[in-house]
């Protein structure tokens, strides 16, 4: 058999939006407990934002997951390492591009609709996937490693340039 498999998990990195929406999450969280103080019929306010507090940061530990099987990959996210949710899909033949960010092949794709399922560390390699999906070209940026890219070039050799 000549299948072509290979999975690769990347875990995202808390960025600074990440962070603020913490730290106003605690902010709002201490004011509703002190709001109980003044009104004392609010102690619901604080047992809701409690629990939006939970509710946001087990969604804040976000990896993706890179699956590539024979020409079709697959980017899902993974929340809180307990629920999948299936980003995006692409087979090789609707790709029109994969390149490394950067390159001037992807000069012509900057105002594609642009998808980020990085990790967000600074020197990570990054590649641009140009494809069409549901009619119109997005670009989806994601770190693959070599696995990856060596089976869209067998499937696609003209559509791939690499470093």
């Amino acid at each position: 058999m000549d299948d072509f498999y290979t999975e690769q998990l990347i875990k995202k990195q808390a960025d600074s939006k990440d962070t603020l929406k913490k730290a106003g999450l605690i902010v709002l969280t201490v004011l509703s407990v002190l709001l109980v103080f003044a009104i004392p019929v609010g102690i619901i306010f604080p047992v809701v934002m409690i629990v939006v507090d939970v509710l946001v940061f087990s969604n804040m530990n976000v990896e993706y997951e890179y699956v590539f099987v024979n020409g079709d990959l697959d980017i899902d996210k993974i929340m809180n390492k307990s629920r999948r949710k299936r980003m995006f899909s692409v087979d090789a033949d609707q790709m029109e591009l994969l390149a490394p960010v950067g390159a001037v092949e992807l000069m012509q794709y900057k105002k594609v609709r642009t998808y980020d399922y990085t990790s967000g560390k600074n020197h990570a390699e990054i590649y641009a996937l140009i494809a069409s999906n549901k009619g119109e070209l997005c670009k989806v940026l994601f770190e693959p490693n070599e696995t990856i890219i060596e089976g869209f070039f067998v499937k696609a050799p003209r559509k791939v340039i690499r470093k």
